[in-house]
């Protein structure tokens, strides 16, 4: 049994590239330096990839829970029926059940505490909807799972962190579906877990607006006027260093964006798009306000990719490093504030200039 960090990983689609990237990522040793992966999914459907990406040096060892695991090797435990079919590249029933039953596993060892973080691999969010999965993202299961009021999809790179307020809405809800409790909860979510999952002790924070150039005082919109300012100075008086409404485009193209150590979009694309456009390949989504800690690459199944060994895996072992981070600093921050005496300390922010400047 491993005394080190064991860190879960559900297989994702197994017609896509997710296996693909957790044996790349998996097959650099340094990972096992500081954590001890355990893969939940099939031996079988691993050596299927391997043989396809011609990786077949890289060895797994198969157990039945995670206290088994070896540190030093790469773990993986069966929950798939080996009658599983693999179709390269297409979305099918079969992928979408194992899909959930991976990930339902691995969420269930997480609650117990058998393992002490997750990182789901890439899921169709077609073929796992069921009776049982029955959300647009794991992100909405694992509120649900975990009983929580409500939770953040934060996009984290070293070039940014930009969460959203509407993660997987149609863009023609957008209007009626922010409201200023909902945008005052995401600023409160983003401030505490950039404090706690990112040590940072006074976390600057940029809100952008809904509409074109921030609703141009009501000219273009007025949801910035009546929703999203209120929320920004309900936030305000409670200690939380928060700046806007922003224009997008300006913020975004004018590299502003590096004063801030979190930014809240309004919605999906708002913030994912220069996310993706900045981060490349690096970017890992973490869903904040979780009393577990969850990451995942920031890309999707990519069927046209899958089986030609062109994935790249920089997103999936980024994942891997940031949990490990994750869970090391909300040891840290625990400690620290069960002493009632501590001081307070953070390396902080590098965007220590001066911010009376930056609201707008």
């Amino acid at each position: 049994m491993s005394k080190s960090t064991i860190i879960g990983i559900s297989h994702g689609d197994i017609n896509s590239i997710s296996y693909e990237v957790i044996i790349k990522a998996l097959s650099d040793t340094r990972i096992l330096e500081f954590c001890t992966p355990v893969i939940y999914g099939s031996p079988k459907v691993a050596a299927y990839h391997k043989k396809a990406l011609d990786m077949e040096d890289v060895n797994f060892n198969t157990i039945r829970e995670p206290q088994e695991a070896s540190s030093k090797r790469v773990n993986i435990i069966n929950c798939i029926d080996d009658d599983i079919r693999v179709e390269l590249g297409k979305s099918t029933g079969q992928a979408g059940n194992s899909s959930f039953t991976a990930l339902k596993n691995a969420v269930n060892d997480l609650k117990n505490e058998k393992i002490e973080a997750l990182v789901t691999g890439p899921i169709n969010k077609q073929n796992i909807q069921s009776d049982q999965f029955r959300y647009s993202g794991h992100t909405e299961y694992l509120k649900d799972i975990f009983n929580v009021d409500d939770v953040l999809m934060l996009m984290v790179s070293e070039y940014m962190k930009v969460g959203v307020v509407a993660g997987h809405i149609p863009i023609s809800q957008l209007s009626s579906f922010i409201t200023t409790d909902r945008v005052l909860s995401k600023i409160r979510i983003l401030n505490q877990s950039l404090q706690k999952d990112f040590n940072i002790n006074k976390p600057k924070i940029a809100v952008i607006g809904l509409n074109p150039h921030a609703g141009d005082e009501g000219l273009l919109g007025n949801e910035e006027q009546q929703v999203i300012i209120p929320a920004i100075e309900e936030a305000k008086k409670h200690n939380t260093l928060v700046f806007g409404p922003f224009s997008a485009d300006g913020f975004f193209g004018s590299g502003k964006f590096t004063k801030f150590d979190g930014i809240l979009a309004m919605y999906h694309d708002q913030g994912l798009i220069p996310f993706k456009a900045i981060s490349g390949d690096t970017g890992v989504n973490f869903t904040a306000g979780l009393p577990v800690v969850r990451t995942s690459p920031a890309h999707g199944t990519a069927y046209e990719l899958a089986g030609k060994n062109e994935a790249n895996a920089d997103s999936f072992k980024n994942a891997v490093y940031i949990a490990r981070d994750i869970i090391r600093n909300r040891k840290m921050y625990d400690e620290l504030h069960a002493n009632p005496l501590h001081t307070s300390f953070s390396p902080g922010s590098d965007n220590d200039d001066d911010i009376s400047a930056l609201d707008e």
